[in-house]
């Protein structure tokens, strides 16, 4: 075989690959990262933006990354405003053809219902399992219509799988949450992150230290004044801060309540490193279970 011949047929393998459309599937948040590749398994490249820890209000991402959206089969991302630092990103890619699907924005989004973020949609959809599952649905059918070179049945298949996952979890979760007595029930946060977790579960969100459903505002003495008046009046017995997030403000709110109250770490909008306790989306959602259970317990 000719040097002429091997080229030739190295340029057509090439032009053959199931690469040369694109750079594959590209998703922004790390939660959703991890849902889209137990949905998509082996069947396409799926590249995640957001790094382990980070803050999905704040995190960005390099030229090469901005070059790979733009240049994607399909974009998945939260939307809704969360990823308030690649948002004009998203929309570049889908100003230039990327087909890209909102994640947050289809599966029947509840708005905030207090301080300074009233009546607008809440991103923190992934706090409810349930929808979850329709996040499961959409995210599938759009893999299997937009991204060339899978095969539908896999794509359904690990879908399906996946699904009676967070099924499981979803039943565990009201059975934990269930043996707390209704007194209990009550919610403070570091910042809204909790409110599917809330309207799915039956719990009371007395507030947030940051009364916003962004980390990047910042509360005044009068909002921490606030808070702190109601949680010393309705006896909440610990405050839940985002790991990702220095919980000083909780601190400082638990103090002028001028009661005991315990600042409890969850994995509310990043997933972590392996072995770092949230490495995805079934491990988070368990993690954070326990602690919430175990904090608010009374006894």
């Amino acid at each position: 075989m000719t040097a002429l011949t091997v080229t030739g047929l190295v340029v057509a393998l090439g032009a053959c690959s199931p690469d040369d459309g694109g750079e594959g599937i590209v998703v922004t948040t790390n939660i959703l990262g991890d849902i889209t590749r137990e949905i998509v398994g082996d069947q396409a490249e799926v590249t995640v933006l957001m790094k382990p820890n980070a803050d999905p209000h704040s995190f960005g991402v390099s030229a090469q990354e901005a070059a790979r959206l733009e240049n994607a089969d399909l974009v998945v991302h939260n939307g809704l405003g969360l990823e308030e630092g690649i948002a004009r990103n998203v929309a570049a890619a889908e100003e230039a053809g990327v087909p890209a699907l909102e994640v947050g924005a289809n599966v029947d989004p509840l708005p905030y219902t207090s301080d300074e973020s009233e009546g607008e949609p809440d991103p923190h959809f992934w706090t409810d399992p349930a929808r979850v599952l329709m996040a499961v649905d959409l995210i599938t059918e759009h893999v299997v219509e937009e991204v060339d070179g899978v095969d539908p049945d896999s794509v359904r298949a690990a879908a399906e799988a996946y699904a009676t996952q967070v099924q499981e979890l979803d039943t565990w979760m009201g059975e934990e949450f269930g043996a707390l007595p209704d007194e209990d029930r009550r919610l403070v946060t570091n910042h809204h992150v909790f409110g599917y977790l809330a309207d799915r579960y039956d719990f009371e969100v007395i507030g947030a230290v940051i009364p916003s459903g962004t980390t990047l505002a910042s509360p005044s003495t009068s909002d921490l004044k606030d808070l702190s008046d109601a949680v010393a009046e309705s006896g909440v017995s610990a405050v839940f801060a985002d790991s990702s997030q220095p919980d000083r403000l909780a601190t400082v709110m638990a103090e002028e309540a001028g009661v005991e109250i315990e600042v409890v770490p969850l994995h509310s909008e990043s997933l972590t490193e392996e072995g770092g306790g949230a490495a995805t989306y079934l491990e988070m959602m368990r993690a954070n279970t326990e602690a919430i259970a175990a904090g608010l317990d009374g006894d």
